[in-house]
């Protein structure tokens, strides 16, 4: 049996950036003292989104890699994928760091982490409908 040994590179790496990201989150909570919320203090309500942004997005990301990867899918494209991936939340979350507003870091990383879901997501529609088409 062949062991998801990409996804789990990209899968570490994705689990220390969302570290990273909750580690900046409790620092800034403990230097203003809030505790819930944001209480209107816009460092923390950006570091609190670059967190919460890569939680939402990464699970996909890393279970759509996983699959494309159990379905034997080249391991360049997986590095492709994996790659963009983890680019694109560390490319998010600068920018969101950097600006509240639209920065090159959040329009981009957002770009990168869409685009490799998308494209994984119609490759694994185009290897089920290829393997319907011989099951027939």
């Amino acid at each position: 049996m062949m062991m998801p040994r990409i996804t789990a590179f990209y899968a570490a790496l994705s689990a220390l950036l969302i570290v990273i990201l909750a580690i900046r989150v409790t620092l800034q909570r403990r230097a203003t003292r809030i505790g819930i919320g944001d209480n209107g203090d816009h460092a923390l309500a950006k570091r609190v989104r670059a967190h919460a942004n890569s939680v939402e997005f990464i699970p996909i990301a890393l279970i759509l890699l996983l699959v494309c990867e159990l379905l034997a899918i080249a391991p360049l494209w997986l590095h492709v994928f994996g790659i963009a991936i983890v680019l694109g939340r560390i490319l998010h979350a600068w920018g969101l760091n950097a600006s509240s507003g639209v920065t090159i870091g959040r329009s981009g990383g957002y770009v990168l982490t869409v685009l490799a879901i998308i494209v994984m997501a119609l490759v694994m529609l185009w290897q089920s409908v290829l393997w319907w088409i011989t099951a027939l």
